[in-house]
C-alpha cells in the first residue's frame, strides 16, 4: 500500500500546469453538476412536466450532441482546446440560467439543444486536451483523477444540494418542493458553474497548425482504420443504450419506488458519487498491474450483480447499497478506456475519434430516456432494469472479445509543456 501511495504521489507530481488548472475547473463543475443532476428533474416535475417530458428533454440534449459531435470536433481543432473548453462551459452555465429565469416547456427544449451542443464541444475537447498535456507515465492517472475529482466534488454538491430547496423555501416563504425553491437552487448552480471557467482562462495551449486541422485527414484515418475504430466505439454505444434507460431517472426511481424525500435522495446520490469517485481514483494503479482493458472487463462484469440488487431489492437500504457498489465498479474503467483509445490513434485524428466516442455515448442517451419514460409510465421500473442487465452483459462481452489481449498502438507523443 505504501508503494502504491508513493507511486500515486509521484504521478500527480508529474502533472503539467495545464493539467492542474483543468483539475481545479473539474472540481467546481463537478460540484455544480452534482446538484444540477439531482434537482433539475424535480424542478421540471414541480412545473407539472411529467417523466415523459423529462425523457424527451434528455433525448433532445443527446440528439444534439450526437448530431454535432463530428463538426464540433473539427471546430475544437480550429478554435483550440482552451477556447473550446471555455465556450462549452459558458454556454452550459447560460442555459441553466435561462431555464431558471424563464421557465417553460418550449424554452426548456431550446436550452436542451444549447446544452447538448455545449457539452459535446467540451467532451470532444477534453480527451485530446488531457492526452496532449500528459506524459505516458502519468496519463492514466490524469484521466482517472479528473473524473474522480469531479465525482468527489459531486458528492459534496449532492450532500448540500438536497437541502438547498429547503433553505431557499424557508427564506422565500414557500414550500421546499415548489418551483420557486428549485429555481433558486439551480440559480446558485449556474453561478458555481460559471466560476469553473476561471481556471480555464489561465490555460496556455497552442492552436493546431493549419496542416493539422485538415478536414479530410481525420476522415481518411477513420476510413483506413474503420474496423479498429468500430470495435472501440461499439461497446461504448451499447453501454450508452443501457445507461440512458435508467441513469437519468435515479432520483425519480428512489422517490417513486422507495418513497424517499429529497434530502435522503440527495444523500444517496451524493454517496454514490463519492463511491464512483473513489473507484476512479484507485483505478490507475490497478490498471498498471493488470492492464487497462482487463480492468474494464473485470470491474464492469462484477458490477452487474449489484445492478440487479439496485433494481429489484425490496428494501431501500439494499437498493442504495447496490447503487453505491455498481457505480464504483461500472465506472472505474471509463477514463482508463478513454486513455487507451486516445493512445491508439494518431494526433491529427484524436478530436475526430473523441467525437465518435462522444457520438456513441450520446446515441443511447438520445433515444433511451424517451423509451424509459414511456415504460415507467406504463409498466414501472421492472422492465427497464431487465433491459439494462441484458445490455450491460453484452457490452462487457464485447470489451472482452475485442480487446482482452490488445495493447494501444505506439504513437509518438510531444512532451507536455508547462
Amino acid at each position: 500500500m505504501s508503494n502504491i501511495i508513493k507511486t500515486y504521489l509521484l504521478r500527480i507530481g508529474q502533472f503539467s500546469r495545464n493539467a492542474r488548472l483543468y483539475l481545479a475547473s473539474a472540481i467546481l463543475s463537478g460540484a455544480a453538476f452534482g446538484v444540477y443532476r439531482l434537482l433539475f428533474n424535480f424542478y421540471a416535475l414541480s412545473l407539472d412536466l411529467d417523466q415523459s417530458i423529462i425523457g424527451n428533454l434528455i433525448t433532445i440534449n443527446s440528439v444534439t450532441a450526437l448530431a454535432l459531435a463530428l463538426p464540433l470536433g473539427y471546430l475544437a481543432d480550429t478554435l483550440g482546446r482552451k477556447t473550446s473548453l471555455l465556450l462549452g462551459g459558458l454556454l452550459t452555465s447560460l442555459a441553466i440560467a435561462v431555464m431558471v429565469l424563464w421557465p417553460s416547456a418550449g424554452l426548456f427544449y431550446a436550452m436542451a439543444v444549447v446544452m447538448g451542443a455545449a457539452q459535446s464541444l467540451s467532451a470532444v475537447s477534453m480527451a485530446p486536451f488531457l492526452l496532449e498535456n500528459s506524459g505516458t507515465e502519468e496519463r492514466t492517472y490524469l484521466f482517472s483523477l479528473s473524473q474522480g475529482l469531479m465525482m468527489t466534488a459531486s458528492f459534496v454538491g449532492n450532500s448540500i444540494g438536497g437541502y438547498l430547496p429547503t433553505w431557499i423555501g424557508q427564506a422565500r416563504g414557500v414550500e421546499a418542493t415548489s418551483s420557486t425553491a428549485y429555481a433558486g437552487a439551480l440559480g446558485i448552480i449556474a453561478a458555481i458553474s460559471a466560476l469553473a471557467l476561471l481556471p480555464l482562462l489561465a490555460l496556455r495551449t497552442p492552436r493546431l497548425a493549419a496542416s493539422d486541422r485538415s478536414l479530410f485527414a481525420p476522415i481518411g484515418y477513420a476510413i483506413k482504420h474503420s474496423g479498429t475504430i468500430g470495435k472501440m466505439v461499439l461497446p461504448m454505444l451499447i453501454t450508452s443504450i443501457g445507461a440512458g434507460l435508467f441513469m437519468p431517472f435515479m432520483n425519480v426511481f428512489f422517490r417513486v419506488v422507495h418513497n424517499q424525500p429529497d434530502p435522503v435522495i440527495g444523500n444517496v446520490l451524493a454517496w454514490g458519487a463519492l463511491a464512483m469517485g473513489v473507484g476512479l481514483i484507485i483505478a490507475p494503479p490497478i490498471a498498471e498491474r493488470i492492464g487497462k482493458i482487463q480492468l474494464v472487463v473485470i470491474t464492469q462484469g462484477l458490477s452487474i450483480p449489484f445492478l440487479i440488487m439496485l433494481g429489484y431489492a425490496p428494501w431501500f437500504w439494499m437498493s442504495a447499497l447496490g447503487h453505491y457498489v455498481r457505480l464504483s465498479l461500472m465506472n472505474m474503467g471509463g477514463p482508463v478506456y478513454n486513455a487507451f483509445v486516445m493512445e491508439s490513434v494518431e494526433p491529427k485524428s484524436r478530436a475526430m475519434v473523441a467525437s465518435l466516442t462522444s457520438m456513441a455515448w450520446n446515441f443511447g442517451w438520445a433515444f433511451s430516456p424517451s423509451i424509459s419514460g414511456w415504460l415507467q409510465v406504463k409498466y414501472g421500473f421492472g422492465p427497464v432494469y431487465l433491459a439494462v442487465i441484458v445490455i450491460y452483459t453484452l457490452s462487457v462481452f464485447l470489451y472482452w472479445k475485442f480487446f482482452w489481449k490488445s495493447k494501444p498502438a505506439e504513437v509518438t507523443e510531444p512532451v507536455p509543456a508547462d
